[in-house]
């Protein structure tokens, strides 16, 4: 089954790569590396969530944020490769940022919201390293951020 018919069966569409929000590209391609700069709980509406895991956010609400940020990641990845996504020969590592509060300890929860998606898109070639890590704040008040790294064919 291909990349496409897989997001099809779960239901997903990919939104519109977004843009950056500062001096950087969203992406990278070096040699048969792509290096996708930092992704944000984009929905068509915008951001879909803001606040700080553990006072105004559920673990739960920063677990859907957490697969919007990997479906955007997916957006930049189709972007970069011309529209092909069989060009991801494996996701290799995620970054996970979780925005919460100090005493908040479930920042691995948070980023399998992303890495269980990329698996479900991508198969085995989905299965990568991360990291997932707590954060005092996050540009525009979001409660999670994730970048990633993808070798490419």
């Amino acid at each position: 089954m291909s990349v496409e018919q897989r997001l099809s069966e779960l239901g997903l569409t990919l939104p519109v790569p977004a843009a950056p929000a500062a001096n950087y590209v969203p992406y990278v391609i070096t040699g048969n590396l792509l290096v996708i700069a930092g992704q944000l709980p984009l929905g068509p509406e915008g951001i879909a969530v803001h606040g700080k895991v553990g006072d105004t956010v559920t673990t739960e609400q920063a677990t859907e944020a957490a697969k919007l940020c990997a479906l955007n990641l997916i957006a930049q990845m189709k972007a970069a490769l011309g529209g092909d996504l069989e060009r991801v020969a494996r996701v290799v590592r995620l970054g996970g940022f979780v925005n919460c509060v100090d005493t908040y300890v479930d920042q691995p929860k948070v980023v399998n919201g992303a890495s269980d998606l990329m698996v479900a898109v991508f198969g085995d070639k989905g299965k990568h390293a991360r990291t997932a890590v707590g954060t005092n704040v996050l540009p525009f008040d979001v409660p999670v951020e994730i970048d990633a790294m993808v070798e490419i064919a």
